[in-house]
């Protein structure tokens, strides 16, 4: 019996998977094990003279697996078989030393021992059963542990699969900022580029409008100054014939022709100041300003400055100044490219207006059609009120809605930056104030009014 005992661990450990993996090289020795544990049983089995003698031998194997389980590392996967047949193999060597030493005892108890190998049967099969169990609870924890394990792995490729996708998408996105930035910086250099073209079409419109307001002090001039070389001439020849009296009335012609030369020479050169002004970055320093006048000044500027560039335009123009405003702390170039600007827009309507009459066919409408533009200032309780209005084209809702928009314009390609507007608004928003418009269209071939209003309210 002892025999089949050790046939039966030699093959279990033959076959474990754990003695399998770690301890590949004992394979060998266990299979050899295995088979001289055979050829002893088949000899026992033959030989009844060799059969005390080979028990022996198989006891001392046993207890050598018994010993070993427990001090050998390579044998411990045997421990839960020596658990299930230790009490097996303790009763056979306690049944076969008394049967050598007192066989009459033996003869009397035999039944006891037949007894106890049935139980340590019974204890053996039920450990084997229990150890089925735990081995293939153990084999499931085992499979879980691989498929965790095998999940871990997984997960953690996906780990790094997202880090680099992750670093390159920071790589995609840093480089997108920096290509916004720099489209960022050319968009805003473009800006001032821009701007600084508004500034100086602007320029260009109010030196030409310079250009024709100066020739009327400078005509003056030129003329008053040959009336006085003139007198001057007479003068002398009053002063060889002695006649105070004559004398007299042509040196106060003179004067009076000084003073005209005086009074329009400095309107020349408030003119040039103005434009000097415009021309020039803005200091940005408030300071009292005479409203009326300023108002007064651009809205002529400008006219002149459209009658220079073309010929055939004519405008009436409409003023009504309270004389209540006085001065008023505004930066003075500032709130003249303003005013410029609304005056500018006003005269391009109302020509506009015109040319879409012309090409009505409605000569009655055509020649009834009065193009006007008002511009007036008023003093309220809240502030004051500067308005430009025009009986021009007028502006639907979703013009009004984009009008002071950065580089919207309604004017043909090359008539309009789209900058006036909206650089007015700003303007008008520095200066703690407000920019509205109002319009109204009415039906063209039917002759009914159109409008724009502008209002700036400080």
């Amino acid at each position: 019996m002892d025999f089949i005992l050790l046939i039966i661990a030699f093959r279990y450990l033959q076959t474990h998977e754990q003695t399998k993996q770690v301890y590949p090289e004992w394979q060998k020795f266990f299979f050899k094990c295995l088979v001289a544990a055979i050829i002893l049983l088949v000899i026992q089995l033959t030989f009844h003279s060799l059969r005390g003698f080979l028990t022996w031998v198989s006891h001392a194997a046993s207890l050598y697996i018994v010993y070993a389980a427990y001090n050998q590392k390579v044998f411990a996967p045997l421990k839960h078989f020596v658990y299930a047949v230790f009490p097996l193999i303790l009763i056979y060597i306690l049944q076969n030393f008394t049967e050598l030493v007192a066989p009459d005892f033996y003869e009397s108890y035999e039944a006891w021992f037949k007894t106890a190998q049935l139980f340590t049967w019974i204890w053996l099969v039920a450990q084997f059963i229990i150890n089925r169990k735990q081995r293939k609870a153990l084999e499931i924890e085992r499979i879980k542990a691989a498929q965790q394990e095998l999940q871990f792995k997984q997960s953690q490729k996906l780990k790094d699969a997202l880090e680099i996708q992750v670093a390159e998408r920071t790589a995609e996105i840093t480089a997108q900022k920096e290509a916004l930035e720099k489209t960022l910086h050319e968009l805003k250099a473009t800006q001032s580029q821009l701007i600084q073209s508004e500034k100086m079409a602007s320029l260009g419109e109010l030196t030409a409008g310079i250009a024709h307001e100066i020739q009327n002090p400078l005509n003056f001039v030129t003329n008053f100054s040959e009336l006085n070389r003139e007198l001057l001439g007479e003068l002398k020849v009053e002063l060889e014939k002695g006649d105070l009296d004559e004398i007299r009335l042509i040196v106060r012609d003179i004067e009076g022709n000084e003073e005209k030369i005086i009074h329009h020479g400095k309107r020349a050169d408030a003119i040039v100041k103005g434009m000097l002004q415009h021309s020039r970055s803005s200091s940005g320093v408030k300071e009292p300003t005479d409203i009326n006048e300023l108002a007064d000044e651009y809205l002529r500027l400008s006219y002149h400055g459209l009658r220079a560039k073309d010929k055939s335009f004519n405008a009436s123009m409409e003023t009504d100044f309270d004389e209540a405003i006085g001065t008023v702390n505004v930066v003075p170039q500032e709130m003249g490219r303003v005013i410029l600007n609304l005056v500018n827009n006003a005269f391009y309507a109302v020509s506009e207006k015109k040319n879409q009459l012309a090409e009505l066919g409605n000569s009655d409408l055509f020649n009834s059609y009065k193009p006007t533009v008002w511009l007036t200032t008023k003093r309220t309780s809240h502030g004051i009120e500067i308005r430009v209005k025009d009986n021009g084209t007028g502006m639907p809702d979703a013009v009004k809605e984009k009008i002071f928009q950065p580089f919207f314009t309604t004017k043909p390609t090359g008539l309009g930056t789209g900058l006036g507007l909206s650089l007015s608004y700003d303007i008008v928003k520095v200066h703690g104030g407000e920019l509205t418009v109002t319009s109204h269209i009415g039906a063209l071939e039917n002759g009914e009014e159109s409008w724009t209003e502008f209002l700036i309210s400080l």
